[in-house]
């Protein structure tokens, strides 16, 4: 298994300090604060632990409540909502110095049989066909932006179907973006661990969408600034992680300093996995 994708599924072991409690690390990242990604990830494991085996999560509720400092652990607290026949709701609440910094609503359901329809997959290039982030983001950024970005995204062969935001700063575009996603090396066969790791993938590019419709390259150059507010994520059919997920992200609307960004993964089959739907602050910096 490779080195990145080994230490982020130690990030996402967590540690077991009391019957429902977990702690958890964190990893560098691009900003001066914990990825949202790693610790929506993180909740969802702390809740998934507290659950049977045959009751795989379908559905996520998060807010981002507080920047989460990269230097201290995270505290999980989880509180056992409801235990139902078909259905168990988990909260989770994630704490840094005395504050909570993250609330989750998790929810699982045992299998059963049901009505069966979805919407189509859309069209997209083979994700073989298309560039790795190590040879597409030295084209767009400086080398040293673009290498701390190719290493924090180590874990995982994230590819873009165009060109990202950084990509056509100055040029607005169709607010409409695609990548393909898997996860740098093989995976358990453990249906929360491809869960988690998609929910930490989610959190990567959704709000790109936002910054195409209006020319801006984002965090990466630093002509936005902008945070995660809301995440929410419903898993609809069986997946992995570790093949190819495509990713087809839009946003509908961005006002009062705020972008929505939704989106569809896909399995490289055309079966719809997940949806997801995220709100973030996007603010154009004072001069």
């Amino acid at each position: 298994m490779p080195e990145a994708l080994d230490a982020l599924l130690d990030l996402l072991d967590l540690e077991r300090i009391e019957q429902d409690i977990f702690r958890g690390v964190s990893r560098s990242a691009l900003v001066p604060r914990v990825f949202g990604g790693q610790v929506a990830a993180q909740a969802l494991v702390a809740a998934g632990r507290t659950v049977p085996e045959d009751r795989p999560a379908h559905s996520l509720h998060a807010y981002f409540l507080r920047a989460g400092d990269p230097g201290a652990p995270i505290v999980y607290t989880v509180d056992r909502i409801r235990d139902g026949r078909s259905f168990t709701t988990r909260r989770v609440v994630a704490v840094q110095h005395g504050q909570p910094i993250f609330h989750l609503s998790a929810s699982f359901q045992a299998y059963e049989e049901g009505l069966e329809h979805q919407a189509d997959m859309p069209a997209a290039p083979d994700p073989e066909s298309l560039p790795t982030a190590a040879e597409m983001l030295p084209r767009h950024l400086p080398a040293d932006v673009a290498g701390r970005l190719v290493e924090a995204r180590a874990a995982v062969d994230l590819r873009y179907a165009e060109a990202p935001p950084w990509g056509s700063v100055g040029e607005p575009r169709e607010p409409r973006s695609q990548v393909w996603f898997r996860t740098n090396g093989k995976l358990a066969d453990d249906p929360l661990l491809h869960v988690c790791l998609a929910t930490y993938v989610s959190d990567m590019t959704l709000l790109d969408s936002v910054l195409l419709a209006h020319g801006r390259g984002g965090w990466a150059v630093g002509d936005v600034v902008g945070a995660s507010l809301d995440h929410a994520m419903w898993f609809h059919r069986p997946f992995r992680a570790d093949e190819w997920l495509l990713y087809d992200q839009e946003s509908p609307s961005a006002s009062g300093g705020r972008g929505l960004g939704q989106a569809r993964i896909y399995t490289q089959d055309g079966r719809l996995a997940i949806s997801v739907i995220q709100e973030g602050v996007v603010r154009v910096p004072r001069g």
